[in-house]
């Protein structure tokens, strides 16, 4: 494994489930004008956690908040806002009818979009090696046990694999950036989709499970010849090398700003929930990274704090956004800023 720079060890911290708290911004705050003695509270995805990190400060600078944040995942997040444990839940899986019935009174919000990338560690090969969702489908079955194995060395013609053994490593609590890959998975592989399906939590086949995005990426970083998931961010910040998936127009894509971006074009108009699906698009998005995806915001319409909330998440989809592309997440979708904005405004005491 690659030794990680101080940069790097920071970004991985921001991931540690239930252990992260963003710093608090008073000291940032304490040379403006603005200071506002509130404390917003929020929990869920690791997915989006190095995007809200990057909000603590300029935030606070702007409105005096403290922000605090802890990445345990977008099942707790939702278990977090459900029982106002906290101020905001994030989830990277829309909520299902029975979730946003026991929220009782909550919204979901896209204010994020990022893609979901399939890390591996096979030392002496080659960053970016081309893969299909068929493959990668049997892969994380179990049916393709080994790097050198026909279909893998198919789609990579003239590369050196070797007959090192996979392991897979997934998430064990419930996530979702499980959702966004089980999503895509059963949409490519009718076996997956009937064996596995797709949620927050399944009953993976084979692999071994770590907490939250660091603990996936602890594992593929640990294990010569694993092969896990995480937003794109976490596999730049911790030198992993990831695949260029085959989409439906046949081109191997990156989880890149483009390729993003592009998969978001496939569905800017959310449903009457504000969820949007854009896993697999179809083949005339010819750069779509296929495994893609919104993230949400989930809040109580009504809350002690609404102008606050109001406030932090106007700032969030409008000059939050412009922090998200270094580490790959693509600023909103102006027909999805309209929709985020038109339900942040719904928020009242």
């Amino acid at each position: 494994m690659r030794k990680l720079g101080p940069s790097t060890r920071i970004l991985a911290l921001v991931a540690l489930a239930g252990a992260v708290t963003a710093v608090a911004v008073g000291v940032a705050g304490a040379s403006t004008k603005r200071q506002s003695g509130t404390t917003i509270t929020g929990a869920g995805s690791t997915f989006v956690a190095p995007l809200v990190a990057q909000w603590v400060s300029p935030l606070g600078s702007a409105y005096g908040y403290t922000l605090q944040y802890s990445a345990v995942g977008s099942g707790a997040g939702i278990a977090s806002i459900t029982s106002r444990t906290v101020d905001f839940g994030a989830s990277d899986a829309p909520l299902s009818p029975d979730q946003f019935s026991a929220c009782n009174g909550c919204e979901q919000i896209p204010w994020a979009l990022g893609g979901t990338s399939i890390m591996y560690n096979l030392p002496g090969v080659k960053n970016l090696l081309h893969m299909n969702g068929p493959t990668l489908a049997n892969i994380f079955m179990g049916k393709i046990t080994t790097w050198n194995d026909p279909a893998i060395a198919k789609l990579n013609p003239g590369a050196s694999l070797p007959s090192t053994k996979i392991t897979i490593a997934h998430r064990s609590d419930g996530s979702g950036t499980t959702y966004n890959l089980t999503d895509y998975l059963s949409s490519v592989s009718p076996a997956w989709n009937s064996q596995v399906g797709k949620g927050t939590a399944v009953s993976w086949p084979v692999g071994v499970g770590g907490k939250g995005s660091s603990g996936v990426s602890a594992i593929v970083g640990q294990t010569p010849g694993a092969i896990g998931y995480a937003d794109v961010a976490y596999a730049i910040a911790n030198h992993f090398s990831f695949f260029a998936m085959k989409n439906n127009s046949g081109k191997f894509t990156t989880p890149g700003l483009r390729g993003i971006l592009a998969a978001a074009t496939s569905d800017q108009k959310p449903a009457a929930d504000n969820s949007l699906s854009i896993v697999n698009p179809p083949k005339k998005y010819a750069n779509a990274y296929p495994i893609s995806t919104f993230t949400y915001v989930i809040v109580p319409l009504q809350s002690s704090k609404a102008a606050d909330l109001k406030k932090f998440l106007f700032w969030a989809v409008t000059k939050g956004q412009t922090y998200g592309p270094k580490l790959r997440f693509v600023p909103l979708p102006k027909s999805v800023l309209v929709v985020a904005e038109k339900a942040i405004a719904k928020i009242h005491s």
